[in-house]
């Protein structure tokens, strides 16, 4: 199963609602859309065997009835939890578990549900049954990484960012390593943002969501040109375009004294996207907010 799951994040160290983008990292505001398949892995991890153990196929012959029945029920609860529909996306998760008590991807499920219930020590202790059971678990690593991040325990969730990265066999490294930059941005530390940011960015130069990140560590380090390189690209794509893209744009071409260029991203903000806090700060000049 590697349905992606709902997450939140920002360089703020709260967790409330904030302001809407892609995936701001300079804005203290959650992030909505595209960070909720960005940053919370599916529950089936990147499992790996210890070196010296050899890896069997598993067939579907191999599935027992109780199998079926807990992956049938994290299936559910994935979909329930997706939607926000955290109390029946327990239940289910807690039915995975009587069919099969050791399925780590339900301690995973349960952990971020806990999380987004804002139960922390619940979630604490599901995360290390699933890696009690499984300690190899790439998506369990990212996800108590991230969780980690957004309470401000930097240093822990670059540990458990780097044991996913570690996995031989690891598949989701770009989303790995932009949850990292957004968590070194979090705490303020530039030049590791920028470096996980440009390594996500060469795994996956088309996704929008490490694009605008990227640009916005460039804009907060003052690397206008290349900022307006990256937001440029992120401008480029019609369906990633939102009020955030375009008011980066316009703040990259107001330091680089474009007024022309500002004037015209300001007019597609105000155009498309009237009633968004952007466009009223465009209205006012605050280009500094």
């Amino acid at each position: 199963m590697r349905r992606m799951l709902r997450g939140d994040g920002g360089w703020g160290g709260d967790r409330g609602p904030r302001r809407a983008l892609t995936l701001t990292v300079l804005s203290r505001r959650a992030l909505p859309c595209l960070l909720l398949a960005a940053l919370l892995l599916g529950c089936a991890g990147n499992s790996a065997l210890p070196p010296d153990q050899p890896r069997a196929i598993a067939t579907a012959s191999d599935q027992t009835d109780a199998d079926r029945r807990a992956r049938v029920r994290l299936e559910l609860a994935s979909a329930y939890f997706g939607r926000g529909q955290l109390e029946t996306a327990l239940d289910e998760v807690k039915l995975a578990l009587v069919a099969d008590p050791a399925l780590a991807d339900a301690y995973n499920l349960r952990a971020l549900v806990y999380a987004a219930m804002g139960e922390d020590r619940l979630a604490e202790d599901s995360f290390a049954r699933a890696l009690q059971i499984n300690p190899r678990d790439g998506s369990t690593l990212h996800n108590q990484g991230w969780f980690l991040c957004q309470r401000d325990r930097f240093a822990p969730a670059q540990t458990q960012f780097s044991a996913a990265l570690a996995l031989p066999q690891y598949r989701d490294v770009a989303r790995t390593q932009l949850a990292r930059g957004l968590c070194y941005g979090r705490s303020r530390q530039w030049p590791e943002a920028e470096a996980a940011l440009m390594r996500a960015y060469e795994l996956e130069p088309a996704n929008p969501s490490i694009g605008v990140n990227l640009a916005e560590v460039l804009y907060r380090r003052q690397d206008f040109e290349r900022a307006r390189f990256y937001i440029g690209r992120v401008n480029d794509a019609p369906d990633a375009v939102n009020a955030q893209t375009l008011w980066l744009a316009a703040r990259t071409e107001h330091q680089l004294g474009r007024d022309v260029a500002t004037r015209q991203f300001g007019e597609r903000l105000r155009q498309r996207f009237p009633q968004s806090p952007e466009a009223a700060l465009f209205e006012r000049g605050r280009f500094d907010d």
